[in-house]
């Protein structure tokens, strides 16, 4: 079993809630359910991280 399946469930936040539907855009949610956020590239998450501070800054969440 994977360690992030192993935690405890917890309240999604805002940021939470705004980076998973951004992760169903890109298409990339099933790896992140399957292998965890770690196992994403460093570009990949640069893309998350970039269209979340974009739609924070624009008021979109």
């Amino acid at each position: 079993m994977i360690a992030a399946k192993n935690k405890k469930s917890k309240v999604l936040t805002e940021k939470d809630r705004l980076k998973i539907e951004i992760a169903k855009e890109l298409g990339i949610w099933e790896q992140v359910q399957n292998e965890g956020w770690e196992s994403l590239s460093n570009a990949v998450c640069g893309k998350v991280g970039g269209l979340m501070s974009k739609r924070l800054r624009n008021g979109k969440p």
